[in-house]
């Protein structure tokens, strides 16, 4: 419990100064930081004018990438007319590109200054919040508790999702820029930068809601719909999932190292979350119907 709500090794191990940890730049960036440098791997990326640095241009043309292949999977679940959770899916794909959007400005080090850098942060941090509580929710309508792209649905969904999105980019903003001062210990590294609310908000919640999902779905295929074959892609998601967190946190450093600052873990964390998320939406088009079936009689939509 020691370590519980600290950041300072996290920070230290994804970039030093320019970290591809995104609440990082709120602890850099804040006005009365006690430090501006997290003693690590220096990630030094391509050196712009006026001594600025483009810090990490894979994550930057990655994200880009994840952005246009979320736009086409959300394409491709419009025509997907009588699948169930559509506009629930859609919805999750649309907090994704919220959340590659905000990476190229925290995690991709893009040049910002100290403002607009802590509120793309914000913005970062509380998409991935409120996504992963989407991403659950998914995994809950597949249940047809209530029926599925109605307004009533959609509502409750958009409603709640937007509630965590608000309280937790306010913390990372009150955080960041010290309005009130009641996050100011978070500075100080000698603490570990340490901070109960964004640990608790940005690491453990979302796994929380990513694990219940992954349980949800397992549950739905083997035991309702009595399927097999949609595991591989639940198991290959996960799996994905899994191995971009080991980059971002376990291997970052030694990438970082071997390569002179150059690149970190951080690329490969955008790209195995990338194919990730494309392996959930072929999960979930694999277990349901692309049209309604003739003549219509009731009954379920999965495949």
């Amino acid at each position: 419990m020691t370590q519980y709500g600290k950041f300072h090794d996290f920070c230290r191990d994804t970039g030093n100064t320019h970290t591809t940890l995104p609440v990082c730049n709120l602890f850099l960036l804040a006005p009365k930081s006690t430090t501006r440098d997290f003693g690590g791997c220096q990630l030094n990326g391509i050196p712009l004018s006026g001594g600025r640095q483009l810090a990490n241009l894979g994550s930057i043309l990655l994200d880009g990438v994840a952005i246009l292949v979320a736009l086409f999977l959300f394409w491709r679940s419009n025509r997907k007319r009588a699948a169930v959770g559509r506009r629930e899916m859609q919805l999750f794909l649309l907090g994704y590109i919220i959340i590659s959007i905000c990476e190229i400005f925290t995690v991709g080090g893009f040049p910002l200054n100290g403002t607009a850098r802590r509120i793309f942060t914000a913005i970062h941090i509380a998409a991935v919040t409120a996504t992963s509580w989407i991403l659950m929710m998914n995994g809950a309508v597949g249940y047809q508790l209530l029926d599925d792209g109605t307004p009533l649905s959609i509502g409750l969904i958009f409603l709640s999702s937007a509630a965590l999105f608000v309280g937790t980019g306010y913390i990372a903003l009150d955080t960041g820029f010290s309005w009130t001062g009641f996050f100011n210990s978070t500075f100080d590294a000698s603490n570990g930068n340490r901070s109960y609310s964004l640990y608790t908000l940005y690491l453990l919640v979302p796994l929380v809601f990513i694990c219940i999902y992954f349980l949800l779905e397992t549950i739905l295929v083997l035991r309702v719909l009595g399927e097999k074959r949609p595991m591989i892609y639940l198991f290959g998601a996960a799996i994905l999932f899994a191995i971009g967190q080991i980059f971002q946190f376990v291997v970052s450093v030694y990438i970082c190292n071997g390569t002179s600052g150059k690149i970190n873990g951080g690329l490969f964390e955008v790209l195995f979350t990338l194919l990730s998320v494309v392996t959930i939406w072929i999960f979930w088009s694999s277990i349901t119907e692309d049209d309604w079936p003739i003549p219509v009689s009731g009954g379920t939509t999965y495949a």
